[in-house]
Order: C-alpha cells, then structure tokens, then sequence
C-alpha cells in the first residue's frame, strides 16, 4: 500500500522508466564532531583521518560506477567524502543539500541540550534560531523533484538528518518519519521503486567500512 505523503495525497504513480531509477544516498566520513555526538549543522568541520579511510571504503564500495547526476552539500565533510570516493568532477554543489541548522544548539551534544530542554529532540522541537522541520523538508522535496526530473540514477553525498529527511519524503511519509533511520557515517543507501511503489531498497550499509564484519 502507497504511504500518504505529509498533505496526505499518494505519491503519483511512476512511470515504467522511473520505476528503473535508483538514487544513492551517501552519508559524509567522520568528523571530529560526529565521532563525539555534537549536532553539526553550517560548521564547516573537516573530516577526521578516519573519516578519509572511510571515504577511500566508499570509493572501493562504489567502485567506480557511474551516475549520470551526483549532487552534493557544498560543506566541506560532504564535498570531501564526494571528492576521495572519486566524483568531484562530476558533481553539482546545491545548498538545499546542507545539513540541518540547529541555531543556537550548533556544536552541542542532545545531553547537554536536555539539561536546559528535557527530552528535547531534534524531531519534536525545533532548535532556537534554526530550521524548523518543515523547512529542511522543503529543501528535501525540491532535491526529490530534481532526482524525478533527471530520471536516471542519481547519487547524493550529504548529512545524516538531512538524508533521513529526505527518505521520508521519498517515500511520501511525514518529514518526522526520519527519526525511524538511524544512519551511519560513511553509510551507503538507495532508494528506488518496487512496482509503482516508492520503497527503501538498502539502508545504513557500512560492510565496506574498516573493521566491520558484515558476514
């Protein structure tokens, strides 16, 4: 059964043609803020040594495959993990792709947030002097327009919320629906159809990451 998106109308059904169509979504490597928990929205924090052996995993991971469109946050964690994995040529830069701006809660940690906001979540309160949920899906829409428009597969390099956000709205779900993703550094995921149905295909792999034992 179709999932309602968050007006409540079904997702139009998709043409055979798009029904081929998968897009890939890539989470940056780590960052010295991710490995300790602090919400990281518009700084531009580089990614640790780790998170470079991670983007080298993503690069034997995708081996080389082509995509006819590779979209990127322009913040350096995203463009870096895009550049080592191996398509910087081909990518185009779009800040609808950047990281969710949590104001005044940048750099911190959701226990630090809680002590002055008990149970405080990014998904149920929006963070002060930031985005709001409904802004950040609305600059998830306009990427799932631009992937329904270029009709072939399509690979994005970006942020842990924001690719959840954007999953959500993929499948016609409401934005808050992303809370139910966990997702990793350096994961890979796709999206694509079964049928006419918009469905997750594969979510949060980390096989080819170092010291992961997937078997």
């Amino acid at each position: 059964m179709n999932q309602k998106d968050k007006e409540g109308a079904l997702p139009q059904e998709a043409s055979m043609d798009e029904q081929r169509q998968e897009i890939w979504l890539i989470r940056h490597g780590e960052t010295a803020w991710s490995a300790t928990g602090r919400h990281t929205g518009r700084t531009d924090v580089p990614l640790t040594e780790a998170g470079k052996l991670q983007a080298e995993a993503l690069k034997r991971r995708l081996a080389g495959r082509s995509f006819p469109l590779v979209l990127s946050s322009p913040l350096k964690r995203a463009s870096e993990t895009c550049r080592i994995a191996g398509y910087a040529s081909s990518t185009l830069f779009t800040d609808d792709l950047m990281e969710w701006d949590y104001g005044l809660y940048e750099g911190r940690t959701t226990e630090s947030i809680r002590e002055e906001a008990p149970d405080w979540t990014i998904w149920t309160g929006n963070p002060p002097g930031g985005e709001t949920l409904a802004q950040v899906a609305g600059r998830a829409d306009n990427i799932v327009k631009q992937v329904k428009e270029a009709g072939s597969d399509v690979a994005i390099f970006a942020h842990g919320h924001m690719l959840r956000v954007l999953a959500a709205c993929w499948l016609g779900m409401p934005p808050d629906a992303g809370r139910l993703l966990s997702l990793s550094t350096a994961s890979v995921s796709s999206l694509g159809y079964e049928r006419e149905n918009r469905v997750i295909v594969m979510w949060n792999n980390i096989c080819h990451l170092p010291g992961e034992n997937c078997g």
